[in-house]
């Protein structure tokens, strides 16, 4: 596929041949979309992933750089929201009796961090990743804003037993633009799924965090360049969205 067209003097059309395109700097080349057609998905900006005490933190990851990231995150969505694209902002994690989560007949149950870390200290009595707590909630410095969309998912795909599909088909959108934490796990695993759904991603590589060492970050973007979308980054989105 060629991921930028162009047609003459009437300008550009992204790769659905729709008119009206913005062109993109990207890895591994340039792609076109139309703002109209595109939506800019927020992964899990949660103090359970981004701040000190929410449940990664416990965990044993790193969250000290998130701070820049949250920065870009807010210029993404401030250039998207600009732009006409559409937001939308998910929150990861489940009811709180924790059915959602699957329990011991589901690998969830071995492998979600945060119900190992609640297994570890019962003693704690805590409800990590639970809806209505504080690890649930948005980081303060991002917030939806009236005509955005907030989604809960209950699982590392944002497209797994949500309507983010219909949801996206009904406004006819082909192109989501990703950002959010971690890049690794939720934004690879939600690009992937919308790949296989015939959706073209984005990954704005310096709004996006990763769970582990740099190493992963590096990773999950060449893994994703390589097979299942496209690499750029906040100034980047900016300078193609802004008025020409």
């Amino acid at each position: 596929m060629t991921a930028l067209a162009t047609d003459g003097p009437a300008g550009h059309r992204d790769a659905q041949g729709r008119h009206g395109a913005v062109t993109l700097p990207a890895r591994p080349e340039p792609i076109a979309f139309d703002p109209a057609a595109t939506a800019l998905i927020v992964v899990d900006m949660q103090n359970a992933y981004a701040t000190a005490g929410g449940y990664l933190d416990r965990a044993g990851f790193d969250v000290s750089r998130t701070g820049p990231v949250i920065a870009q995150i807010g210029r993404a969505v401030a250039a998207a929201r600009a732009a006409g694209i559409t937001v939308l902002w998910f929150q990861n994690g489940w009811d709180p009796d924790y059915v959602e989560a699957g329990g011991p007949g589901s690998p969830n149950w071995y492998k979600s961090n945060a119900l190992k870390t609640m297994r570890r200290q019962p003693e704690r009595n805590e409800r990590l990743l639970a809806r209505g707590t504080w690890d649930y909630a948005l980081v303060d410095a991002l917030k939806p804003a009236p005509g955005d969309i907030v989604m809960g998912k209950p699982r590392y795909s944002g497209f797994y037993n949500t309507p983010l599909d219909s949801t996206l088909r009904a406004r006819g959108i082909r192109t989501l633009v990703f950002t959010g934490i971690a890049t690794n796990v939720c934004v690879e695993s939600t690009l992937r799924d919308g790949f296989f759904l015939e959706y073209f991603g984005i990954v704005l590589a310096d709004a996006t965090h990763q769970a582990g060492p740099p190493s992963l970050q590096e990773g999950a973007l060449l893994n994703i360049e390589t097979f299942f979308g496209w690499v750029s980054d906040v100034a980047a989105f900016e300078a193609a969205l802004a008025p020409r």
